[in-house]
């Protein structure tokens, strides 16, 4: 599983079409990820039902503090790698920090992403 970290409300001011936007940018990478034989996964797939759930209104929403980088960093405990997006993301730098942090690979560019079928021999 490669976890897909770059900006989701960075830069957006809390205007939800852009974070729409940054979420389909990052959506953008699921479909190479997932053709080389891995599982592609965004902390906002998960986070964002949670919140909802919550009762929260949204990212903006004071709860969104108690979510969205905790489930990045849970979701981080089951990923094999991450895919670092370019673009300003306090939360993708923690994500990527995180990693380091537990040895896990790194990516910068989808190019980058070996195989799965070849990793597996």
């Amino acid at each position: 599983m490669i976890l897909i970290a770059g900006p989701y409300a960075s830069g957006t001011n809390g205007d939800p079409a852009l974070m729409a936007r940054n979420l389909k940018r990052l959506e953008e990478a699921a479909w190479p990820i997932f053709q080389a034989g891995h599982v592609p996964m965004i902390g906002e797939w998960v986070a964002l039902p949670v919140l909802s759930s919550a009762g929260a209104t949204g990212p903006a929403d004071p709860l969104a503090t108690d979510v969205m980088y905790p489930t990045a960093e849970r979701l981080l405990q089951h990923c094999d790698a991450v895919l670092r997006l370019p673009g300003e993301s306090r939360g993708a730098d923690q994500d990527v920090a995180i990693a380091q942090d537990r040895g896990i690979p790194v990516y910068y560019t989808l190019d980058e992403i070996p195989n799965a079928q070849a990793t597996a021999a």
